[in-house]
């Protein structure tokens, strides 16, 4: 014959997006947080980066080299959760507490599983709150901004949404300088972990991941939007005591955790009804936590939450085949 036959399953079209090319974008996009972060708390903020992605690196090769695997270091996958896991840590992280959370995050959250894939939970996440829960004293240890450049020293302080969960325990009420911040807070202009400083560096990125389409809407819009309705709907019950929904955007790691953790493929579910679903889900879990929980920030434990509920969300959300009978009815 001249011309040769290829038999093969389903799908049959291909985006052309690889592993590799796909995690190389979400680099890409990860920059403009890197940098603002950099700027705001200089050397410290560096240093954690880079200390954080190398060891995710190392990690990955010791792993697959014990556990006899092809070593897949070249597919990013482990430098994203490096940068990843880097931007979920205070920029004052001593070196042996961003190394420790690397070897979490590969070893634990990712390896263990089977590696890329197969992780149930972001691997990142499970290192953040592994060492939050284990070091709680230098994991909430937080630093103001000293932009390179201005001779400042990085000064201990607190985050806006700790300072608002001091306020409301001690007198019941939030501060009233607090309300007025929120340009510096979209900025970047306050303390928290390195990846929470600035919202708009962190959707420039996103808009880039949405440009190659790489990211979709509905996880995204659904976690934020049922944050500003929930949130908003305790304001407006009791605004001295609650934040506004704007406050919630802007400080913490919404918009980190909603655009970059909250999209990882191998952790959420599979259909559209599914991301809405754990969109709305990371949502509600959130402000829980944030309002009433023992912690100002709840976007990881929401998150890892969800990812726990995934495999039951596919079941009941996954379309039904053409052609089979629905259950307890006809075709």
């Amino acid at each position: 014959m001249s011309q040769q036959l290829y038999l093969s399953s389903s799908p049959h079209v291909h985006s052309g997006e690889t592993t590799p090319s796909v995690m190389r974008a979400v680099l890409y996009s990860l920059v403009p947080a890197c940098g603002v972060a950099v700027y705001f708390f200089g050397i410290p903020a560096l240093s954690v980066l880079l200390i954080a992605t190398l060891g995710c690196l190392a990690t990955e090769v010791v792993c697959q080299r014990l556990m006899r695997q092809p070593v897949t270091i070249a597919d990013g996958s482990a430098a994203i959760t490096g940068v990843l896991l880097a931007l979920n840590l205070p920029p004052t992280s001593p070196w042996w507490l961003t190394l420790l959370g690397a070897v979490i995050a590969i070893a634990v959250g990712k390896q263990v599983y089977g590696g890329l894939g197969s992780n149930p939970f972001n691997p990142a996440l499970v290192a953040r709150v592994v060492l939050l829960i284990s070091f709680p004293v230098q994991m909430t240890t937080w630093s103001a901004p000293a932009p390179l450049g201005s001779g400042l020293d990085l000064v201990t302080t607190a985050t806006p949404l700790g300072e608002w969960k001091n306020a409301v325990m001690l007198t019941g009420a939030m501060p009233a300088e607090m309300q007025g911040s929120m340009a510096g807070y979209f900025l970047g202009n306050m303390p928290g972990c390195i990846g929470e400083v600035s919202a708009l560096a962190l959707l420039l990125g996103a808009g880039y991941l949405f440009y190659r389409r790489i990211l979709t809407w509905h996880i995204p819009a659904t976690y934020v939007g049922t944050v500003v309705l929930l949130s908003g709907a305790f304001w407006l019950i009791n605004p001295a005591k609650y934040p506004n929904p704007v406050f919630h955007l802007v400080t913490g790691g919404l918009v980190l955790g909603a655009f970059y953790m909250a999209t990882d493929m191998v952790t959420t579910p599979v259909s559209i009804r599914g991301m809405l679903i754990f969109g709305v889900g990371c949502g509600v879990l959130t402000v829980l936590i944030r309002l009433f929980g023992g912690y100002p920030e709840g976007v990881s434990f929401a998150i890892l939450l969800m990812n726990a509920a995934t495999p039951l969300i596919d079941r009941y959300t996954k379309p039904r085949t053409f052609g089979t009978a629905r259950q307890g009815g006809s075709v």
